[in-house]
């Protein structure tokens, strides 16, 4: 493993722990208690945070779901969510970190309920549910309420196991993995809309938005379709446990966890390598966003990182390759 993504675990978790501890002095996790919690995505949930990062944070809360009248009650009140997120936001501040996004746009509640029904609903992804949910397990870490948070997370990884029972013996996530790639793919499309939006300023946002695109955001997608991918070919079938475990590991823990448990032995010298180029992406990417744009506006230094950049893509397809090779599933994944 690499001593700059080392580096970032620790700051990542010693700054989140302190988050959290600060947090634990307000109303919050009274107001939470077995009702709700709030996750950290983004570089705090993928332990990867440098000081300059900000914190994306998502609210969740249980609910009494009515099938028949198609009501969705939260156990989270108005009330209750207002003096949550503004403990949320005084903390955050005195923390010292940057405002959040859109002027808190994205910290809104979700309820449990929400997210499963929405799985392959036409409204999933207008509501943000798609994206709420697809960041549950793919890269977040609990910041309020753990055991609710790992409670929703066997529930929604249960919608996405429903035909297990009948198929057990040759599961293949197929739900699952369509909708990730439904993510990557709503995210390359996110990113060609913005840089349309955004003309005046195409030059150099479209450089920082698409070297961060080619590196942590393919890596949170392509490091969980490695994972079952590994898993399905070592096992022919892939379980609620096996998910389970994915979830709780961070992009970069899941391409180390299938260097070591992949049976192809040049999978671990592609992770090594992979490693390495992220672990550039992080040194390079350890700035303000001004510094960032100003840096990458150097074509010089704009043209190497694209070739890192292209090397690093080309390193996940030979990892799904060789993994993949011959396997029902990775066919899925492909056609």
């Amino acid at each position: 493993m690499g001593k700059i993504i080392d580096e970032r675990r620790v700051f990542s978790d010693g700054k989140f722990e302190r988050l959290r501890a600060a947090l634990t002095l307000t109303e919050a996790p009274r107001v939470c208690a077995e009702k709700a919690c709030v996750y950290a995505t983004g570089s705090f949930g993928r332990r990867e945070a440098s000081e300059h990062s900000d914190v994306d944070l998502f609210i969740v809360s249980l609910s009494d779901y009515d099938k028949e009248k198609r009501t969705d009650r939260s156990r989270l009140s108005k009330l209750n969510e207002i003096l949550l997120k503004a403990d949320l936001i005084r903390v955050s501040e005195k923390l010292g970190f940057p405002p959040f996004s859109r002027d808190g746009k994205f910290l809104e509640q979700h309820t449990a309920a929400g997210l499963i029904q929405a799985t392959g609903n036409q409204n999933d992804d207008a509501e943000n549910t798609f994206t709420a949910r697809l960041l549950l397990l793919l890269e977040s870490k609990p910041l309020i309420g753990n055991e609710v948070h790992s409670k929703i997370i066997d529930d929604v990884i249960a919608k996405y196991w429903e035909e297990f029972p009948r198929h057990g013996d040759c599961f293949m996530p197929a739900y699952l993995a369509n909708d990730i790639l439904r993510y990557w793919r709503t995210l390359c499309l996110n990113y060609e809309a913005n840089i349309l939006e955004d003309e005046p300023n195409r030059g150099s946002k479209r450089r920082v938005n698409n070297y961060k695109l080619k590196h942590s955001r393919m890596l949170t997608c392509y490091s969980a379709l490695l994972f079952l991918l590994c898993v399905y070919a070592e096992n022919d079938t892939v379980t609620a446990p096996d998910a389970q475990t994915m979830v709780h590991l961070t992009p970069t823990e899941r391409v180390e966890w299938v260097a070591c448990r992949s049976r192809n032995k040049g999978v671990s010298a592609i992770v090594q390598k992979l490693l390495e180029l992220y672990g550039r992406f992080l040194e390079v990417t350890n700035a303000p966003n001004d510094s960032l744009i100003q840096l990458l506006l150097d074509d010089t230094l704009a043209s190497r990182l694209r070739d890192e950049r292209s090397e690093f893509g080309d390193l996940v397809y030979e990892a799904l390759d060789l993994i993949g090779r011959g396997n029902r599933f990775y066919r899925r994944l492909i056609v």
